[in-house]
């Protein structure tokens, strides 16, 4: 995703509305009420919520990179960038409360129909920003000096707006205490792989916040799925996970696709499913369909896992001759192939449809070194994605065109009504 540094077009939030029709410096202004009051409930203190809505103010209408200096600079106040420093780098606010009352805003007004895991690559020019590390970034491909992170993201067919967030430490930050010290990167904070960060934020958003029961969306493919049911199943959360084709699985019941029954490579199971597979057309696709999905299912075990693990394994693909294109393994086991076949298109989608817009809005824009200070900034982009979304959608988002068997999951093994 290549960062953009044109304006997002919010002249009356960045505080010029001459120029703006009547109606629309209305429409604006009340959006923004109605999320502030919501989001900047858990600060406590006024010259908090007064920064709070600077910032956001000026990710909104700043001109090119959403810098400290360039937000300030918007609002004409020599003097507020040393403030807003202080807000996001060095005050004491947390950022949880903010990003749960987000999530549950988007719950009400968006009803997502899943939380989605998407990673972000940050390329740096140096090391002195958190948590940048020269390393083999997946996301570009090659090695780079970056950060790492995973935002977890409100997703529906038509759109998304992220709600939580983890930058993964290198190891390098985490064994060096005047990194550590200087970073102020909490004490508990051990090291982590991406794709862990990506199940615990997952989880943090799914049943850690006491939200209505939506299944997560997730790349499993580097890390031991294993682990990952044994997870979401002790949490009670839905997911829709990718795999990898040597993750060994085993038919639930001895049958055409595995007369055995036996553990064997999830992509060599499937090579015998030809009798098995169907085309999957959505029912009110976004685009015309020229080949529709090819899908097939089977209930599988896992190794490892003990107690119930009810699984589906799904393989996709558009074409017979290169089957399959993806494997996915789920514990929703009585939906309909099709609302899995849609979940599983929604990282993709984000990736290629609002990474440009999380781009202009700043998501990759902090070069400090405080680790809260990243995580403050990210929240607030996250915030100003929502607000810009619901404006530029004119405030009337839909569910886009799910099945309600997706939308309502309310448990792993029920489909909805």
């Amino acid at each position: 995703m290549a960062a953009t540094e044109s304006r997002t077009g919010f002249d009356t939030l960045a505080g010029s509305s001459a120029s703006l029709p009547t109606q629309r410096v209305r429409q604006e202004d009340f959006a923004l009420r109605q999320l502030t009051a919501v989001l900047f409930k858990s600060l406590d203190r006024s010259d908090q919520r007064r920064h709070a809505l600077a910032y956001l103010r000026g990710l909104l209408g700043a001109d090119g990179r959403r810098s400290i200096r360039n937000i300030a600079a918007l609002h004409g106040d020599p003097t507020m960038a040393q403030s807003l420093h202080h807000f996001i780098s060095n005050s004491t606010w947390e950022w949880s409360p903010m990003r749960e009352a987000l999530a549950e805003y988007l719950v009400g007004s968006l009803q997502p129909a899943a939380w989605v895991t998407v990673p972000l690559a940050i390329p740096k020019r140096g090391t002195t920003s958190v948590g940048s590390e020269r390393q083999y970034v997946p996301e570009l491909g090659q090695v780079a000096i970056a950060q790492q992170a995973v935002g977890v993201w409100a997703s529906t067919e038509d759109v998304s707006s992220p709600v939580n967030w983890r930058l993964r430490l290198p190891e390098k930050w985490l064994e060096d205490p005047e990194r550590r010290r200087q970073a102020s990167i909490p004490d508990d904070l051990t090291a982590r792989t991406l794709e862990e960060c990506a199940v615990e934020a997952a989880l943090e958003t799914a049943s850690g916040w006491g939200l209505p029961v939506r299944p997560v969306v997730i790349d499993a493919r580097r890390i031991d799925v294993a682990s990952l049911v044994k997870r979401f199943h002790d949490a009670g959360v839905p997911f829709v996970a990718r795999i990898s084709d040597n993750t060994p699985l085993a038919a639930a019941e001895p049958g055409p696709a595995n007369r055995t029954g036996a553990f064997q490579p999830a992509g060599q199971m499937v090579k015998g499913w030809s009798g098995c597979i169907r085309p999957v057309r959505r029912p009110q696709p976004r685009e015309p369909e020229t080949h529709p999905e090819l899908a097939a299912t089977v209930q599988v075990r896992i190794r490892q896992v003990t107690g119930p693990a009810d699984l589906t394994l799904l393989a996709t693909g558009q074409s017979r001759r290169e089957w399959p294109a993806e494997l996915w393994l789920t514990n929703i086991t009585n939906a309909h192939m099709c609302a899995l076949v849609q979940l599983t298109k929604l990282p993709e989608r984000i990736d290629q449809e609002c990474g440009e817009a999380a781009d202009r809005l700043g998501i990759r824009d902090f070069r400090g070194r405080s680790y809260e200070g990243w995580n403050r900034h990210v929240t607030l982009v996250s915030a100003a994605y929502a607000l810009s979304m619901f404006l530029f959608k004119d405030c009337r988002i839909q569910a886009g065109h799910f099945s309600s068997s997706t939308r309502n999951f309310g448990s792993p093994q029920t489909r909805a009504a």
